[in-house]
């Protein structure tokens, strides 16, 4: 216990950085569409298929890394995922044409996928109810850091030496950590690793379990529908202020992620204290904090669909951005909730995979529907759909509350 606790907080400020990368990687391909487009010659659709074959890719993995991250060393599962996606990310320095865009955005999916199951279930462990929101919390605002440098520092220096030259540096700051992780993280040593580890080899007993658990159903659900609204703004939101505001690429792709991901910043923290404040009162108070985020965001969203000025469209993006980080800092916690600990790995690799296969289809929807409405229509009307996830979650948290008194 007394090394759990020593060591618990030097664990989340390590995987900070690597949740940091994870994201800085994966959006620093969206801030340099315009570039891409113009020295590729790719279209809308092409560039959305760019986006979704790194989800797609992250979809199909999640469940196997989940698995793998309850049966062997969680450390080396996170060390090895971000030296393979850090290589994926510095080798596409060198591509020159559509194909192999493609192929390394989806090996970087699949390096990428391997990280949240092992790092979430490995932060699970080290910090128990008293902390685990926050400390997850925490951990999450690695995940705004990292889309503000991948958007903004890939842009500027895609302006400055070429967009190919962005993938080199990121690379090769992944690979630095990766060294890091390897000589300075720890993982805990559980007590009842061995009681676990046949529950862990049973496939078919974790997916039965799972689909008996109504309450981690919606709450997939639920994250399906508001990754698919992330994912929406994270691919095409550089490329709207700099067709529709005629940014340069540099400063479409910074203000594209600064607002929206300062404001999640301290959404997140916010999150994080009041669902362990609200869970000490009443069961269901992470829960009931992510339904506030998702009633807060739609009014926001709906603001930017209609939004004739730049200055309202930086307004919604801050107040969407404020409710993102609140909904966001439970999504981890309320599931480890609703399952056991011998299934944290399994439900969290499963979660994020299906959640995936909704946000890899964000990216075709707005390529789509953009040229019917425009996209700030396109991106706008998601605050409908924030709404019903918002009126799930609260229905959610009553019957959690209900159930468990």
């Amino acid at each position: 216990m007394t090394e759990k606790r020593d060591g618990r907080w030097v664990a989340v400020a390590l995987l900070w950085w690597v949740c940091f990368f994870n994201y800085a990687d994966r959006q620093a391909i969206f801030s340099v569409f315009p570039l891409l487009s113009r020295d590729l010659h790719l279209g809308p659709y092409q560039l959305g298929f760019v986006g979704s074959a790194f989800m797609w890719m992250y979809a199909v993995t999640g469940p196997i890394a989940g698995r793998l991250c309850d049966r062997f060393s969680r450390k080396w599962i996170i060390v090895i995922a971000l030296t393979l996606w850090s290589l994926v990310t510095g080798a596409t320095a060198f591509v020159h044409t559509l194909t192999p865009l493609i192929v390394l955005r989806t090996l970087s999916g699949l390096g990428e996928a391997f990280y949240f199951p092992a790092a979430l279930s490995l932060l699970a462990d080290y910090h128990g109810p008293d902390t685990r929101s926050r400390a997850l919390a925490f951990h999450q605002s690695g995940v705004y850091v990292g889309t503000v440098a991948g958007g903004g520092l890939a842009a500027w220096i895609a302006e400055r030496s070429g967009w190919h030259q962005s993938f080199a540096f990121f690379g090769a700051g992944g690979l630095v950590l990766a060294v890091i992780l390897a000589l300075y993280l720890r993982q805990p040593h559980m007590r009842n690793t061995v009681k676990r580890m046949p529950e862990t080899l049973n496939l078919e007993k974790q997916l039965f379990r799972l689909a008996q658990n109504q309450r981690a159903q919606l709450l997939v659900c639920i994250f399906i529908g508001a990754n698919f609204v992330a994912s929406c703004f994270l691919t095409w939101l550089p490329t709207f202020l700099y067709q529709r505001w005629h940014l340069n690429v540099a400063s479409a792709g910074l203000q594209s992620t600064i607002y929206v991901q300062v404001a999640s910043i301290l959404g997140v923290l916010l999150g994080g204290v009041l669902a362990d404040r609200m869970s000490r009162k009443r069961r269901g108070g992470r829960m009931r904090t992510q339904a506030i985020g998702l009633f807060v965001g739609a009014p926001f969203l709906l603001l930017f669909g209609g939004a004739s000025a730049l200055s309202l469209v930086i307004f919604a993006l801050i107040g969407f951005g404020l409710a993102k980080g609140i909904y966001d800092s439970n999504i981890w916690a309320s599931l480890y909730d609703t399952v056991s600990e011998e299934e944290r790995g399994f439900a969290a690799g499963l979660m994020n995979s299906l959640g995936w296969i909704g946000g890899g289809l964000a990216p075709l929807y707005v390529a789509g529907l953009s040229k019917r409405l425009g996209m700030a229509h396109a991106l706008g009307n998601t605050g409908w759909l924030y709404l019903l996830l918002g009126l799930l979650m609260a229905l959610l948290a009553s019957r959690f509350a209900r159930f468990n008194q």
